[in-house]
C-alpha cells in the first residue's frame, strides 16, 4: 500500500520538509501521485530512503549519496554488507569510548589517577583505510569507492591479515631505500612505488597512476597520514610521495 508524505515522515522519523527537499534534489522521488497531486511512496521508495539514512549515518554528503544510489550498477545487497561492516566498526569504537569514559569516572570517584598509557589507548592507531573516501573525493571517483566496498565486504580476517602484511612489507622496503640514501627517482624505488600501486589495485580498487600520485600528495598534505608514515622512519611520507610522483611520470613518459 502506498504511503503519503506525512505517513513516511512519521515512519522514518524525519520531517515532511526533508522529504520534499529529497524529492527536489533527486535523492528520493516518490513512485506515484494521488489524483490530487500528493506524493505517494511505495516499498521500493522506503528501501531507498533507508539507504539514504544509512549513508547519512556513515557521514556521506547528500551529493555523494545521490551519485551512488542513481548509479545503474548499484547493488543493494553489497551496499548493505559494506554498511554493516562500517557500522560495526563505528559501534565498536563508540563502545570503547563509553568504557574509557566509565574508567575515567571511576578513577575520579576512587580518587586514583588513571594510568597515562590507558588515557589515550581507546583512540587506537591511525588507520588509512578510514580515509579512503577522502582520497577518492580529492583524486578518485565513485566507481573506485564502490569497487573497494564490494571487494572488502567479502574479505575474511585472513584476507585482512594478508593485505596488512603486504602493505607493511612494502612500507618497510621503502623505508630501507630512504635509510640507504637512495633517491626517490631511482629505478628500484620507482619499482617499489609501482608495486604499491598494483597492491592497491589488487586489494581495493583500480588505481591509476594519477590517483596513486594523488594518494602520495595526501601523505604529505594531511598530518594524520604524515605522522603515521613517519613513525616508521622520519621523512618517509615525503620520500614515498616523491617516489609515487616519479613512478607516475615514468609511466606517462614525462
Amino acid at each position: 500500500m502506498a504511503l503519503t508524505v506525512s505517513q513516511v515522515a512519521r515512519l522514518a522519523k524525519i520531517s515532511i520538509r526533508t522529504l520534499h527537499h529529497y524529492d527536489e534534489i533527486g535523492l528520493l522521488k516518490p513512485s506515484g501521485r494521488s489524483e490530487a497531486g500528493y506524493r505517494l511512496y511505495e516499498t521500493k521508495d522506503l528501501q531507498r530512503l533507508q539507504q539514504v539514512r544509512f549513508f547519512k549515518e556513515l557521514g556521506f554528503p547528500l551529493e555523494e549519496i545521490i551519485r551512488v544510489l542513481n548509479d545503474p550498477d548499484f547493488d543493494l545487497r553489497a551496499a548493505l554488507k559494506s554498511q554493516r561492516r562500517l557500522l560495526l566498526e563505528k559501534t565498536g569504537h563508540l563502545q570503547a569510548l563509553v568504557r574509557a569514559v566509565d574508567a575515567a569516572l571511576d578513577s575520579i570517584e576512587k580518587g586514583t589517577p588513571m594510568p597515562q598509557e590507558e588515557m589515550f589507548e581507546v583512540f587506537g592507531d591511525f588507520d588509512p583505510s578510514k580515509y579512503e573516501d577522502e582520497v577518492h573525493e580529492r583524486w578518485g571517483n565513485t566507481e573506485a569507492y564502490r569497487e573497494s566496498a564490494k571487494r572488502t565486504s567479502g574479505y575474511t580476517r585472513k584476507d585482512w591479515e594478508q593485505l596488512k602484511a603486504e602493505g607493511d612489507e612494502l612500507q618497510q622496503r621503502m623505508a630501507a631505500q630512504l635509510a640507504a640514501g637512495t633517491p626517490p627517482t631511482d629505478e628500484g624505488v620507482m619499482d617499489l612505488a609501482e608495486q604499491h600501486r598494483q597492491y592497491i589495485s589488487r586489494w581495493f580498487y583500480p588505481c591509476s597512476h594519477e590517483m596513486h600520485g594523488g594518494l602520495g600528495e595526501l601523505y604529505v598534505s594531511d598530518s594524520r597520514f604524515t605522522q603515521n608514515i613517519d613513525r616508521v622512519r622520519p621523512g618517509l611520507a615525503q620520500f614515498t610521495q616523491e617516489a609515487f610522483q616519479a613512478n607516475a611520470a615514468r609511466a606517462l613518459g614525462q
